[in-house]
């Protein structure tokens, strides 16, 4: 018989004490059973309001799970046009730190959850897998969603369901579910101003159901000046559902998601930057102080066989050279494509698949310094390649595009007191990069691209996923359904691959590379509880284990080796973790709320490091394996709806404590030990909803070794909501909304931190905005 290894012993020991855990909180109950009778437990919402989520959803009702959630309630005050990361500030345990009062930035979003950060995230729409979340070859959930189409967003801090699709995820699962078509045909049209010359219009038509078809459309148009620095905004959303219903369980949906967007880069910066300038940005205009430097003739760019003064004279070859804005844009061109199919193969039997691709295209760019091209240039010359011999300062073209397609399905059986649950998850992805550098006319930042003249290459290559997982689950329903047991499985295995030209050296050195790895866990399980104390209140305890493809899989295997001598970089190895919660949930008359007690441990940890790039002057990531991370807490969450107040007021908060250390007894960087989100709703009358609400974010290390902490800060926000019944004969079908963030007008420097280095982005000054609404 095979031997089982301590470690395997110790998890399986805590597990067993968490759910014994559970089992001593149960006893006392069981005790009370005198009459043998359960007790049924409440199915309405008992604590209510227009912006009131859902309690069963919002605190994650019978899940074996610390599960939360902001449903559509919640979802309606937002401001227009805001991130579907900015979604989550409002969950417990999660650190959200975006660029700008919607966070549309997309090199400008940072999110922590216990020890996870963004990357080790996983993200799910509508039942499609989003992959990863890198802002190039990526697929970041705020590309895919419009706030107005959200249902909810249902999250799992510490572990998802197994039957979750995910090669990303090492605990954290966060589910968008979007609303479902309206059997009435109907519409809706919203327009937004506010400060930064924002604009934005919403536009969604329902044909209501027509012999069982249905269907909607909808599009978005935002456009805003960036808060700081010169540049803008340009997002064009498109989203449609279609759905034929052959009967009550049987139907056949199709969705469709289009993302083109286009904004400039802003610049992160040392604290002390932002302290002596708070609306530090790129150049409007190309300065001429530093920047204009003639040089004599170096290149035969005439082809006539000398470099004399008939050829061009390099002039802007000065350090401030690129800092000019219109240089540093972001262009991105997506679509998601969904096909979804549920029937009833029998009463008892359900059978759900979910077919999609999607689509991605785009690019970037970002100068280059004479200096910094010429040096490179001068080894590609020496190396045979055909470049030609930098003008001033570079065109920096990064490609992105690709395919990502796959599919999900499962089967749903119940019998007895069982419900069964199998299925899998396949897919096929495929990313393409492309970097070089190309000279521009009179080889000034504003002139116009020479598309044959490649000053120097740097990457061209694609990389594949082949990502294969199945899970298995079973949900037990005993003592009188008021105990549910879950245990359950899964298997994931990726093949991935890198082929091409991974940097500099393969070009100058290797010449173009093969490079990959298997990464594969076949037994990855899950097991849980809940208990029902009485009709209000439930216990719940889990213990889960989880892999992931190495997070920024892309950058780690396109580093080639410096010297042609050196042995290839070995593969990073994936990432395990394991985490256990304990906790308590109710939903009473006048509050609802939840909280959980968690550890997590994890192996194989990477790191996102940062060096500064000479030629850009902004930070690049490179990973370091880590270790062993462990991070522990609690997280509370709750809403408070005081009877002795008329049900007019109501109270929302969320408090996290996290400690997430490595194995030398470091804090991990951008990782606050407490978090703490609140605010207090008013509901007078039927036409009007005024909130304030407050977030404080704790202190901060801006490195892994503890070296720079920031500082605490609080932010406040706002909103007042006028429509509904009145006595004032306006249309119950109009509303209209004010917003404000950073109520306060704080001044944080070091609001957003790039991990590994203490380069920062400042948080936006107050901000206002109003949404006029007509539905119909």
């Amino acid at each position: 018989m095979r031997l089982v290894s301590l470690r395997q012993r110790r998890r399986v020991s805590l597990a067993a004490c968490m759910l014994l855990g559970a089992a001593s909180l149960v006893a006392p109950a069981l005790a009370q059973e005198a009459d043998g009778e359960s007790e049924a437990r409440q199915e309405t919402v008992v604590v209510q309001g227009r912006r009131v989520s859902t309690a069963d959803t919002a605190i994650g009702q019978d899940e074996a799970t610390n599960t939360v959630a902001v449903t559509r309630d919640e979802l309606l005050s937002a401001p227009g046009g805001i991130s579907g990361l900015k979604m989550l500030e409002s969950l417990p345990g999660f650190n959200v730190q975006t660029d700008g009062a919607l966070g549309l930035y997309e090199f400008g979003n940072s999110v922590t959850v216990r020890a996870f950060n963004l990357q080790q995230i996983g993200f799910v729409l509508d039942g499609v897998p989003m992959g990863r979340s890198d802002a190039f070859g990526g697929s970041p959930i705020f590309r895919y969603v419009d706030n107005e189409n959200l249902g909810s967003v249902v999250a799992s801090p510490g572990a998802g369901d197994v039957s979750l699709p995910s090669y990303a995820s090492l605990g954290p699962i966060v589910s968008y579910n979007t609303v479902d078509t309206s059997d009435t045909p109907g519409g809706m049209l919203s327009y937004t101003m506010g400060d930064d010359n924002l604009e934005r219009s919403f536009i969604k038509l329902e044909t209501g159901n027509i012999n069982g078809l249905s269907a909607y459309v909808s599009r978005s148009k935002t456009d805003s000046d960036l808060w700081r620095g010169p540049g803008t905004i340009d997002r064009e959303h498109i989203e449609g559902k279609i759905k034929y219903e052959f009967d009550a369980d049987t139907f056949i949906k199709f969705g469709y998601v289009h993302n083109d967007f286009n904004d400039y880069d802003s610049p992160s910066a040392p604290e002390s930057t932002f302290e002596n300038d708070y609306y530090y940005g790129y150049a409007a205009s190309i300065p001429e102080t530093g920047c204009i430097n003639p040089l004599p003739g170096v290149y035969d760019y005439n082809g006539d066989g000398v470099a004399d003064s008939a050829d061009f004279t390099p002039i802007y070859t000065g350090g401030t050279c690129t800092s000019y804005y219109e240089d540093r844009i972001n262009v991105r061109d997506d679509s998601l494509y969904s096909l979804g199919f549920q029937t009833d193969i029998t009463p008892n039997l359900m059978f759900k698949a979910t077919a999609y691709q999607e689509d991605k295209d785009g690019y970037g760019v970002s100068p280059d310094s004479y200096s910094n091209s010429l040096g490179i240039y001068n080894r590609q010359v020496a190396a045979g390649l055909d470049v030609v011999h930098p003008r001033g300062v570079q065109y920096g073209l990064s490609g992105v595009g690709g395919t990502r397609k796959g599919a999900v399905a499962g089967f749903e059986w119940q019998v007895a007191n069982h419900k069964v649950e199998v299925g899998g998850w396949y897919e096929d992805e495929d990313y393409n990069r492309t970097q070089q550098r190309l000279n521009k006319t009179n080889g000034s930042a504003d002139g116009d691209v020479i598309w044959d003249e490649v000053a120097y290459y740097r990457r061209n290559y694609t990389s594949t996923r082949k990502t294969t997982q199945f899970y298995l689950k079973d949900t037990m329903s005993l003592l009188e359904d008021r105990l549910n047991l879950e245990v359950g499985v899964k298997t994931l295995s990726v093949d991935y691959a890198l082929n091409g030209y991974r940097d500099y050296n393969d070009y100058e050195i290797f010449g173009p590379q093969s490079v990959g790895e298997k990464y594969e866990d076949n037994f990855l399980p899950m097991v849980g509880a809940v208990y029902d104390l009485n009709g209000t209140d439930q216990v719940f305890a889990s213990y889960s284990q989880n892999y992931a493809l190495p997070r920024g899989a892309d950058d780690i295997f396109s580093i080639a080796s410096t010297d042609a001598s050196t042995e290839p970089l070995p593969s990073p190895k994936g990432e395990e973790s394991e985490n256990y919660e304990i906790g308590v949930r109710t939903n009473r008359s006048e509050f609802y709320g939840s909280a959980a007690l968690f550890y997590t441990t994890f192996d194989n940890r990477l790191v996102a490091g940062s060096v500064i790039n000479p030629a850009t002057e902004q930070p690049e990531a490179f990973y370091i394996n880590a270790g062993k991370t462990e991070s522990y807490g609690f997280e509370l969450s709750g809403v408070y709806q005081p009877a002795f107040l008329g049900e007019k007021v109501y109270f929302d908060g969320n408090l996290t404590y996290n400690h997430a250390e490595d194995e030398s007894g470091f804090i991990l960087a951008d990782s606050p030990e407490w978090l703490v989100t609140g605010g207090v709703t008013y509901e007078p009358t039927e036409w009007l909803v005024a909130n304030i609400s407050g977030k404080y974010t704790g202190k901060r290390f801006a490195d892994y070794t503890e070296s720079y902490e920031m500082d605490s800060y609080a932010v406040l926000s706002g909103y007042l909501d006028l429509g509904g019944p009145n006595d004032f004969g306006i249309p119950e079908n109009v509303s209209l909304r004010f917003n404000v963030d950073n109520l306060l007008d704080e001044e944080v420097p070091t609001a957003f931190v790039f991990a590994g280095s203490a380069f920062f982005r400042p948080l936006n000054p107050r901000t206002f905005q109003a949404t006029l609404t007509v539905r119909f």
